[in-house]
């Protein structure tokens, strides 16, 4: 296995044992050997489990970002965007290859120790807010979306989207169609 083969397979399994397991109880030793890799190129490439995490997340929310703007770049007009960007919400979280789970399980905002690191993830998750107030906008500009102002109502969309997320994967009592009712919601709130 080539050097950056290695490293990928280190990220992936560093991803997927940080959102099965949490930050405290991933080790270096059960990433290496999730990953088949040496424990040493472990150190070599991440230097310690802390700046692991923070690559582990960045590449989640780089990901996520390209997935949200993504499904709402052909959209029609702004209220359209904003479903498109709001299901895409809702299905990388879901999906089981995205490794949503880092994110959920292992909060930036508890988990990361330096500043320099908080403040980093940070602004990656403000640029999702971004991205939504900016289709908010849109829809406010092209008279698809009501609303009193974007910014607010992209921190309330946001909202509900983590409550339902949090609901459908971390608890027993999400029902079957939260996910649907939760775009209902949405459009109902925000359609001129």
């Amino acid at each position: 296995m080539a050097s950056k083969n290695k490293k990928e397979a280190l990220l992936q399994a560093a991803k997927e044992l940080f959102g099965e397991y949490g930050y405290v109880e991933t080790t270096f030793k059960k990433i290496s050997d999730h990953a088949g890799v040496a424990l040493g190129l472990l150190t070599h490439h991440y230097g310690n489990k802390e700046k692991l995490f923070l690559a582990s997340g960045l590449d989640v929310l780089e990901r996520f970002l390209a997935v949200l703007r993504n499904a709402s770049a052909e959209a029609h007009n702004g209220f359209e965007a904003v479903m498109c960007f709001c299901r895409a919400y809702l299905d990388f979280s879901v999906d089981k290859n995205s490794n949503w789970l880092v994110l959920v399980r292992c909060s930036p905002y508890s988990d990361m120790k330096t500043k320099t690191d908080r403040d980093l993830m940070d602004s990656m998750f403000s640029q999702v807010h971004s991205e939504l107030a900016g289709l908010l906008q849109r829809g406010l500009a092209d008279g698809s979306v009501t609303c009193a102002d974007p910014t607010t109502t992209s921190q309330v969309i946001i909202s509900l989207m983590v409550g339902a997320n949090r609901t459908r994967v971390l608890t027993p009592y999400a029902q079957p169609d939260l996910y649907e009712q939760t775009l209902a919601f949405v459009a109902r709130a925000i359609r001129a």
